[in-house]
Order: C-alpha cells, then structure tokens, then sequence
C-alpha cells in the first residue's frame, strides 16, 4: 500500500524483503547510502533487516508494522544510528488505536518498564 502511494507521487525507493536475493541488496543499501543517488527511500520489513545493516544514509525511521518484541525495532533503530552516521536520527511509529498494533506497543510498553524501571510516554493524535 505504501508502495502504491511513493510511485503515486513519483518518489524514487527500493523495496527490501526476505525475497531479494543477498546481492541486490548490498545494492539498495549502497544506493541509499551513497548521498548523490536520487534513491531517498527503502521500505524494509522487520524481519528482514539482519544483522550488520548499514543505512547511514538514512536518518529516518517510520514503524508501521510493530512487532510484539521491541528489540525487533530496536534493531531497525541500530541500522540506521550506526559509526559513520552523521546526521541526528528521527524515529516515528504509526498506531491506531482500537488495533493489535496498539496491544503490541502496550505490551512493548510493560515489558520495557518492568527490565528499566521507566515507560515510554506516547502520543495520541485523533
């Protein structure tokens, strides 16, 4: 669906999933990481973003899709707030309420609180 939308407004991006092959995707990260390719955006599901992901090109991160572990998007924080990083590094998460997503982040919630001491605060837009 975002896909639809980029190509709608003529964004240029790359889509990364656990089907593109190991080389095409030292590609898209070198497109994105390298400041004068017009390649702004990738669109990167959780569970494909591995270990040792290197997007220092990038400096923004919008969750869509949470995930029941939040060290899962800790991660994908981790591929773009890496050595080399040169810009300060923005994190949105998207939820609706009334949605499983919204379980997820409490649930996220609770289980940061109980291992810092701490809970994150959110916001609600209607």
């Amino acid at each position: 669906m975002i896909a639809f939308h980029l190509k709608k407004e003529g964004f240029h991006f790359d889509q990364f999933n656990s089907q593109v092959p190991v080389l095409k995707r030292m590609k898209m990260v070198d497109r994105l990481n390298n400041p004068n390719n017009n390649m702004k955006i990738i669109l990167l599901s959780l569970t494909a973003g591995g270990v040792g992901l290197n997007l220092v090109g990038a400096n923004h991160l919008i969750l869509l899709d949470l995930h029941w572990n939040p060290q899962l998007e800790k991660q994908a924080q981790d591929r773009i707030y890496r050595v080399g990083q040169e810009k300060p590094v923005f994190v949105y998460k998207f939820i609706m309420m009334d949605t499983i997503e919204k379980r997820f982040l409490d649930l996220q919630e609770k289980k940061n609180s109980m291992l810092t001491g701490s809970s994150r605060r959110s916001i609600k837009i209607s």
